[in-house]
């Protein structure tokens, strides 16, 4: 469906909350259509996020543990997607 989700099950260390939000974001845009929610939009969109991410905790919370880690490495995992965030954030700031 969506290659941008990452495979969550199975991390060392485990998915954290940033993580988590971020691959239901991601579903939720595909889903919707929507990648930039407008104000009419908003509330809808973000509660989706929200069960999105939800389940996805209780999901992983309750499947038993990999044999294998996944193949590939969340990007905020990532060096240089932490350094492109940290970018955009400091060039709110200013």
């Amino acid at each position: 469906m969506c290659r941008n989700i990452t495979e969550l099950r199975g991390l060392e260390p485990a998915a954290n909350d940033e993580e988590i939000e971020a691959a239901a974001r991601q579903y939720v845009r595909k889903v919707s259509g929507i990648t930039h929610p407008t104000d009419r939009t908003r509330d809808a969109f973000e509660r989706a996020v929200a069960e999105v991410a939800h389940i996805t905790q209780h999901l992983l919370d309750d499947l038993p543990d990999r044999r294998q880690p996944p193949k590939t490495v969340p990007p905020l995992r990532r060096p240089e997607v932490r350094a492109r965030i940290a970018a955009r954030e400091a060039a709110l700031v200013e």
